[in-house]
C-alpha cells in the first residue's frame, strides 16, 4: 500500500535493457512550479562547463514499506513488536540490479563513456561527470545560472525529462530543479539562526515569574505547570525498573544548549536525585553544549526539554541528549538521521546541501571531522521539538526523509515531533499563496513537517484554562501559542488514520473554501495526540520563566512512552516502536482524554475546531498513562 501523495507515472512497456533509447519516448520527470524567493534567472549556463549529474535510484520494495511497518506496529498483527534488524532493512530496500542496469545501459547507449559512470558503494545512486551540453541532451532541458539577493549563484533548470523505460528506475536527478545552493553557510560575523532547523518552532515565553506557586497545590496548575501537574493530569505514577535496558533520547540543535546550573536549580525544586546529574550527551557533527551565548533563545528549548524529560522519568532512567551540529554551521534533521543510519547518508542520492550541512567545516571554530554516518545507536523513544513548514522543502526531500522514519520504526524506534505553534499557519505565522510562496499575507493553510509524515507521531498542545484544575477537562492551547494541526499537502491519509479523519470531516466539516486548505479528505492529518503546552515553569539563565509551546508537549509524551517501554522491557517484551497504528485502533480507544474545546487559529481564520473524537487541533487527545500501560502490556 502507498501512502505518499505524489505524482506517479503509470507506464507499461516491455523493452529489453539493451533496446535503443530512441524507442522509448522522453517523459517529464520533475518540474518546478516557481522560483524560490530571493532568486532570479540571470544567464544561460556555459555549454562547455562540467557538471556532476547524480541519479538517485528508485529503492527496491519502497512501496511496501508501509505494509512492513504495519506488520510490526499494528496490535492485531501476529508480528507485533517483532522489529527488524538494520541488516534486514538495508537488504530489503536497496535498489534492484534491474534499476542499476537500466540506468547504466541507457547512459552507455547515449554515448557516455563507461569510465565516467560510477555506482555508489551503497548502490543508491549513479554519478556521471559530464558537460552541460551533454547533460542537457540527456535530460532534454536547459541549465541557467540563478542569482540570489545575497550574492550567491546557483545552477538549475526549470524541468527535465527521462526516457519512459528509465523513469521507473530513477527517483530524481541532481542538479536539476532543486535549489541546493548552500545559503546557510555561516561565518563568524553571521551566526547561524537560532532554532535550526526550520528556525520557527521554538518555545515562547510570557517572561520571568517572581515566584513559584505551591506546586503541591494542584489548583494552581491553571497558572503554573510543574511536573506534579503533569503527573496528575495524565496519571503518570511510575518508578522505572528496566534501567539501562531502556533509553529515551532528546534532540537539540546547536547553538541551542542547556545550562547545568539551570537543571540543578529545577531539580532542587521538582526532582529527587537529579541535582548535579547531566544528561548523557552524544555529540553529532561537532555538537557541543556551547556556553558563549546565553539567554532564552539559546537555552529555553534545551532547558525546557531536559528539565521536564529528565524529571518525569525520574533519576532511575537516564536521558540521552543528541546535540547536533557545530557552533558555526549547525545541522539539519538529515544530519541527525545520517548518524543513526549509515545507509541513509547516500540513500536516494544523499542529502541536500540547501538544507543539510556538510562537514568538515573549515571555518574558524568549525567541526573538522567528517559527517557522522551510522555512528549512533538510536534510543527507543526520540523526541524533537523543532520543525519546518512542509512548503520549505521539496516533495522529494520530504518523502526521502519520511521513508527513513519508517525504516527506523521498523527497528522499533518511536519518533515524536511537535506539531507547531501557529495553528494552521506555518513557522513565523506565514501562510501559502496560490503560487506556493509563503508570507504573512498568504491565505492558504501551511502545514508543518515532519509532523505531516505518516511515520512519525505528531504532538499538539493543550492547556489548563484559567479557573480550572487538573480534574477538569483540558482545552486546546490558545494562550500565547496555538496548537499546530491540519492536513498535509504532500502525504496521503495513512490507513491507520482513515476512519478517524473520515469521521471528523463527516461530523464536523470545516466551513472553509477548498481553496485555502486540503479538503480532499485523502491527506495525512495531524497532530496524532497532545499534551499540555502552556504555563510551564522553566529555569532559564538563573531565573524562572513561564514557557509555552508544542515543544513542551513533545518531551512530556516522550517521557510517558518511555515509562511504557520500561514496563514492557522489564517483562521481556520489545519496545513499542511506531505507535500510530496502535493508538488509532479500537483496542486503544479509551487511552486518551478527548479534548473538545478550542481552535488553532491562523491565516486570518479561527482554524479548525476541537471536537469529539480525533480532530486537527489536539488529535486523539491527551494520554491516560494507566490505560495505555495496561493496553501495551497485553500486546
Amino acid at each position: 500500500m502507498r501512502s505518499l501523495l505524489i505524482p506517479v507515472l503509470s507506464l507499461t512497456f516491455a523493452l529489453a535493457a539493451s533496446a535503443s533509447p530512441s524507442l522509448s519516448p522522453w517523459t517529464l520527470h520533475e518540474k518546478r512550479s516557481h522560483i524560490p524567493g530571493g532568486w532570479s534567472q540571470t544567464r544561460k549556463y556555459h555549454s562547455s562547463a562540467r557538471i556532476p549529474l547524480r541519479f538517485a535510484l528508485t529503492q527496491n520494495n519502497i512501496d511496501d514499506i508501509e505494509r512492513h511497518l504495519y506488520d510490526v506496529s499494528h496490535p492485531d498483527s501476529p508480528n507485533y513488536g517483532k522489529h527488524w534488524t538494520a541488516g534486514q532493512i538495508a537488504a530489503t530496500f536497496a535498489p534492484s540490479s534491474e534499476s542499476i542496469d537500466a540506468v547504466f545501459e541507457w547512459l552507455l547507449q547515449s554515448g557516455v563513456d563507461a569510465e565516467r559512470i560510477k555506482l555508489s558503494p551503497t548502490k543508491g545512486w549513479i554519478e556521471v561527470t559530464s558537460t552541460v551540453e551533454e547533460a542537457e541532451d540527456l535530460l532534454r532541458t536547459e541549465y541557467h545560472v540563478y542569482g540570489h539577493e545575497s550574492g550567491k549563484e546557483h545552477v538549475a533548470c526549470d524541468s527535465y525529462h527521462l526516457p519512459a523505460h528509465v523513469t521507473p528506475h530513477v527517483d530524481f536527478v541532481t542538479p536539476t530543479i532543486h535549489f541546493d545552493a548552500k545559503l546557510t553557510k555561516r561565518s563568524v560575523t553571521r551566526p547561524i539562526p537560532i532554532g535550526q532547523p526550520g528556525e520557527g518552532i521554538s518555545p515562547k515565553t510570557s517572561g520571568d515569574i517572581s515566584s513559584i506557586l505551591n506546586f503541591t497545590q494542584l489548583e494552581n496548575c491553571d497558572k503554573q505547570i510543574t511536573p506534579s501537574c503533569l503527573r496528575a493530569l495524565y496519571g503518570l505514577i511510575y518508578e522505572p525498573v528496566a534501567g539501562d535496558k531502556n533509553s529515551y533520547g532528546i534532540v537539540e540543535y546547536t547553538p541551542q544548549a542547556y545550562l547545568q546550573s539551570d537543571l540543578d536549580s529545577f531539580a532542587r525544586n521538582f526532582s529527587t536525585g537529579l541535582e548535579g546529574k547531566p544528561p548523557i550527551m552524544v555529540s553529532i557533527d561537532g555538537g557541543v553544549d556551547q556556553m558563549n551565548n546565553k539567554g532564552f533563545n539559546y537555552n529555553g528549548e534545551s532547558n525546557l526539554d531536559l528539565e521536564y524529560g529528565m524529571t518525569l522519568v525520574t533519576n532511575k532512567q537516564n536521558v540521552t541528549l543528541y546535540q547536533v551540529g557545530d557552533v558555526v554551521e549547525g545541522a539539519s534533521f538529515n544530519n541527525f538521521l545520517d548518524a543513526l543510519d549509515g545507509s541513509y547518508c547516500t540513500f536516494d542520492g544523499g542529502d541536500d546541501p540547501s538544507q543539510d550541512i556538510s562537514y568538515p567545516d573549515e571555518q574558524p571554530n568549525g567541526y573538522k571531522g567528517n559527517n557522522d554516518c551510522g555512528t549512533v545507536k538510536p534510543a527507543n523513544v526520540i523526541s524533537t521539538s523543532y520543525g519546518y513548514n512542509e512548503a520549505d522543502l521539496s516533495v522529494k526531500y520530504a518523502v526521502r526523509q519520511c521513508n527513513e522514519y519508517a525504516k527506523l520504526g521498523l527497528l522499533g524506534v518511536t519518533f515524536l515531533y511537535s506539531s507547531g505553534d501557529n495553528g494552521v499557519a506555518g513557522n513565523g505565522g506565514v501562510c501559502l499563496n496560490p503560487d506556493g510562496v509563503q508570507n504573512s499575507t498568504g491565505k492558504i493553510f501551511n502545514p508543518s513537517f515532519p509532523a505531516t509524515c505518516p511515520y512519525v507521531t505528531a504532538v499538539g498542545a493543550t492547556q489548563v484554562s484559567p479557573g480550572q484544575t487538573v480534574l477538569d477537562p483540558e482545552n486546546a492551547c490558545e494562550k500565547v501559542i496555538y496548537s499546530g494541526g491540519g492536513f498535509s499537502n504532500y502525504f496521503a491519509t495513512p490507513d491507520y488514520q482513515k476512519d478517524a479523519v473520515t469521521d471528523y470531516l463527516r461530523d464536523h466539516p470545516p466551513a472553509y473554501p477548498s481553496s485555502i486548505w486540503n479538503s480532499t479528505g485523502g491527506s495525512r492529518a495531524f497532530p496524532d495526540l497532545s499534551a499540555n503546552g502552556a504555563n510551564y515553569v522553566v529555569a532559564i539563565d538563573g531565573s524562572y520563566s513561564l514557557v509555552f509551546g508544542t515543544s513542551a508537549a513533545a518531551p512530556v509524551v516522550g517521557a510517558i512512552l518511555t515509562m511504557v517501554n520500561d514496563a514492557r522491557i522489564a517483562i521481556g517484551k520489545s519496545p513499542i516502536g511506531f505507535i500510530n497504528p496502535a493508538i488509532y485502533s479500537s483496542q486503544f480507544s479509551g487511552g486518551f482524554n478527548d479534548i473538545t474545546n478550542g481552535t488553532n487559529q491562523g491565516c486570518g481564520t479561527l482554524g479548525f475546531n476541537s471536537s469529539k473524537g480525533w480532530d486537527p487541533v489536539t488529535g486523539l487527545g491527551t494520554p491516560k498513562f494507566p490505560v495505555l500501560l495496561a493496553n501495551w502490556l497485553l500486546k
